[in-house]
């Protein structure tokens, strides 16, 4: 056996965590919505003393601290931000009292016109009675819900930091001024900043965008455009291996495979109801000339699946002999999505659903919904993600947005409940989540940095059947509507891959690697016998490979070791002799010589067990 390197595992699991301290979101508890706002007017009164010319607008908490946007000539710096602070310290060492005042709203539009703040007159306007305003101490105040804290004194000034500036327009309208805002944090202790400022260092190292480019995964290109990603071989194997999991999953369920265009008419969703409700989200129309285009007369880009799958369905009278109909694609789907929400993969403007409609009977509903959960959480399981919560996204019955009667709405909300509660789900209910069309029981993953994410999705539809006339013949001869059931374990495939390379911190798990093992030469001479291995893994389906660099046997431990290789099997002169490899994983560290055969099959039942070497 030759003498090897030493190698450092760099698996997650065997690193030492440091103990855990909650951080809340500020949506979760009132003291730090209370420390938040009144800190952000403490850094508006601040940036106002050292910037007389800075106006301000709007100053909102946000669930990890505040922001507030200026108008303000000159841009603000980092060193601008170090001085906004040591005044914002000043303030609060002066343990201001915050005072909150009703005003009339001519009052408030007379104080307003006095210190000629034209933003907030705009902001009065949207304004309902009664008009509070708030006070710090008597040097300041701004229009302002609250709530608040007391006194400045109550802000601990070791626990607030000011983070970036960033530009942003008025009202969100690009037409409209571009202002600027400073983002900050601020939190209940010291303690709770500095394990807010760790997570923000692992986030970078986490970032998918950083990890993407070093494992050579996926590119963005100026020239093809902003959100569309180009995935490398690397990447693709990545993609379609997950593609090859689900879909092995979904045969052994009923499912039917299907494959749908890019395009459609305008007609289509127009009967469906995206034209009407999701229009501005959706790319723009492609019409033949100006007439066509004037009578909404052309073919646009889908933003979704299902009323593709709803017209293969409709191609035939169906039966309710075969129901329930279980359809499913994984289906590129697109999205306009503005410029500045696009995120690396998880905000793109072309990505990958595995969708899935399934047409039942009203009988079947129940029984088909749980049986979709269940295909969920195995996949969860399989993808080692455990810590998630169930959303139960309802309509909000004060907003137009939505489609159908309210019985329609009660009678597929009541299914997803009875789903959740027939399987002792945790669950919360998310008023206003719903798509237009129908509720959704959301699976919201939280990551390892605490961030949540929505991945697995399942809907339930009357009104979509309604709207296409779909019909099947039941056992009594009679004609009557299915109802459908959308559904998409991973989402959209973009974004899995990006929340599973910041969770896995790039080291996947063995049977998701793009590449499971490398093969690696102690000498050149050893390439022959390296090569030979290499070939006959590949044959039974082991995604291995050479290194063929020459470069020294420590160099190529430690590319793959950077790389994230699960498995490296080293091979000097006693290895080839004995026919055998000196192995070393990521999981679990050096296991030594093993007969190749030993490998090979101890590496196929991991992958397919979804289990490490």
């Amino acid at each position: 056996m030759v003498n090897q390197p030493s190698v450092r595992s760099e698996s997650p699991d065997s690193q030492e965590k440091p103990a855990k301290i909650h951080l809340p979101r500020t949506s979760e508890s009132e003291t730090l919505k209370k420390i938040r706002h009144t800190t952000s007017h403490v850094m508006a009164m601040a940036v106002q003393k050292l910037f007389p010319k800075a106006q301000v607008t709007i100053g909102p908490w946000i669930e990890n601290g505040f922001y507030y946007d200026f108008d303000s000539p000159e841009p603000f710096t980092e060193k601008d931000l170090k001085a906004i602070k040591k005044e914002m310290i000043k303030i609060i060492n002066r343990k201001l009292p915050v005072i909150r005042e009703e005003v009339s709203r001519e009052e408030a539009e007379r104080r307003i016109k006095a210190i000629n703040e034209p933003y907030k007159l705009e902001i009065l306007e949207g304004l309902q009675e009664p008009i509070t305003i708030y006070h710090l101490g008597e040097q300041w105040w701004d229009l302002c819900a609250g709530p608040h804290i007391e006194n400045t004194a109550e802000l601990n000034p070791n626990a607030i930091e000011l983070e970036t500036v960033a530009g942003a327009y008025w009202r969100g309208d690009a037409t409209k001024a571009q202002l600027q805002r400073i983002y900050g944090t601020a939190w209940e202790t010291p303690e709770q900043l500095e394990e807010y400022k760790r997570r923000k260092e692992e986030a970078l190292r986490r970032d998918h965008r950083k990890l993407g480019k070093e494992l050579g995964l996926f590119i963005f290109a100026d020239d093809v455009g902003p959100g569309l990603p180009l995935w490398t071989p690397k990447g693709t194997i990545l993609r379609s291996t997950l593609e090859d999991f689900l879909k092995q999953e979904q045969i052994k369920r009923g499912y039917l495979p299907v494959v749908t265009p890019h395009i459609a008419r305008v007609d289509l969703f127009k009967t469906s109801g995206h034209w009407q409700k999701y229009k501005e989200d959706m790319f723009p129309m492609m019409a033949d000339d100006e007439e066509a285009k004037a009578i909404e007369q052309g073919f646009v880009l889908k933003p979704m699946n299902c009323p593709f799958h709803i017209q293969i369905y409709k191609s035939e009278l169906r039966s309710y002999r075969e129901l329930p109909m279980r359809l499913a694609e994984f289906g590129t789907v697109y999205r306009y999505e503005q410029s500045g929400e696009l995120g690396g993969l998880t905000r793109v403007r072309g990505f990958t659903v595995d969708d899935s409609h399934l047409f039942v009977t009203p009988e079947q509903l129940d029984g088909e919904f749980l049986n979709v959960v269940d295909l969920i959480l195995s996949v969860f399981k399989s993808l080692q993600l455990k810590n998630f919560k169930a959303r139960l996204s309802f309509r909000d019955p004060e907003s137009d947005k939505y489609i159908g009667s309210d019985e329609v709405w009660e009678t597929s909300q009541n299914a997803i409940r009875r789903a959740v509660e027939t399987l002792g789900m945790n669950y919360f209910e998310g008023i206003g989540e719903a798509a237009f069309y129908g509720p959704k029981l959301d699976f919201i993953f939280q990551d390892a940095l605490d961030r949540e994410w929505q991945l697995g999705t399942v809907q339930v539809d009357y009104n979509l059947p309604e709207r296409f006339e779909l019909e099947y013949v039941a056992e009594d001869g009679s004609r009557k509507r299915p109802v459908m059931i959308h559904r998409a374990p991973f989402g959209s495939l973009e974004r899995l891959i990006g929340i599973l390379i910041e969770e896995y911190a790039g080291d996947f798990p063995l049977w998701l690697a793009p590449i499971q093992i490398r093969l690696l030469s102690v000498k050149d001479e050893f390439l022959p016998y390296i090569q030979n291995v290499v070939k006959e893994l590949q044959v039974l389906g082991i995604r291995a490979e050479a290194d063929t660099s020459g470069e020294r046997l420590a160099k190529q431990i430690r590319n793959a070791e950077t790389q994230k290789i699960p498995v490296m099997a080293i091979v000097g002169e006693k290895e080839v002799e004995s026919n055998s490899l000196n192995i070393r994983t990521r999981a679990s560290g050096e296991l030594g010589a093993l007969p190749v055969a030993e490998v090979i099959q101890r590496m196929k039942q991991a992958i397919e067990n979804y289990s490490n070497f």
